[in-house]
């Protein structure tokens, strides 16, 4: 069986995320694809406006009750930083007869070379990237639909008072008002 990961901030997911998501499932013939929010990633100083908690909850909640979509809480239960070569040496521990496929936007395959073990990385999931923005995705890569629907956008309409309909699915849309999250940079 044949599952991708697709990790990232998710701080918050939108529905370009889940476009994507749904896209490489079936362009690549996967059994499904698990949404990974990071603990902490390790090339954002900056960090993450909502915790790790917040933010795999609003991953669970977009993508309740889609075929082949599910969130994967691996990082977030192991908390620090995400490196992915942990992360998938973990997932094979786990699920020995699962085929690891990272999932991973060509701006950021662009950079592998810099992440940690990245020479194991290809033992470990075969890596396939895909187009974000319009920019095309390599050799051996997805394209995506360009969508022009940020998280850096949707906390910027929360901080704005406006609505984020449309922009996220309408669960994620309630949490973020229920937990105030994004108003004031605040989590």
């Amino acid at each position: 069986m044949r599952i991708g990961i697709l990790g990232g901030s998710f701080d918050p997911i939108h529905h370009g995320h889940l476009i994507t998501a749904q896209v490489l499932q079936e362009q690549l013939g996967l059994a499904g694809v698990r949404l990974m929010p990071a603990a902490r990633q390790p090339f954002k100083p900056a960090g993450h406006l909502a915790s790790a908690e917040h933010r795999a909850a609003m991953v669970a909640l977009a993508v309740a009750g889609v075929p082949g979509l599910s969130v994967e809480r691996i990082e977030v239960e192991r908390g620090g930083d995400s490196w992915t070569v942990e992360t998938l040496r973990a997932l094979r521990a786990r699920e020995p007869g699962t085929e690891w496929v990272l999932l991973v936007g060509s701006d950021a395959a662009r950079d592998l070379s810099r992440w940690r073990e990245a020479a194991s990385l290809p033992a470990l999931a075969e890596i396939v990237p895909f187009s974000r923005g319009g920019t095309p995705p390599g050799a051996g890569g997805v394209a995506t639909p360009s969508i022009a629907i940020s998280s850096t956008a949707v906390r910027a309409r929360v901080r704005a008072g406006l609505s984020i309909r449309y922009w996220v699915p309408e669960a994620v849309a309630e949490y973020v008002a229920t937990h105030r999250l994004y108003r004031d940079g605040m989590t």
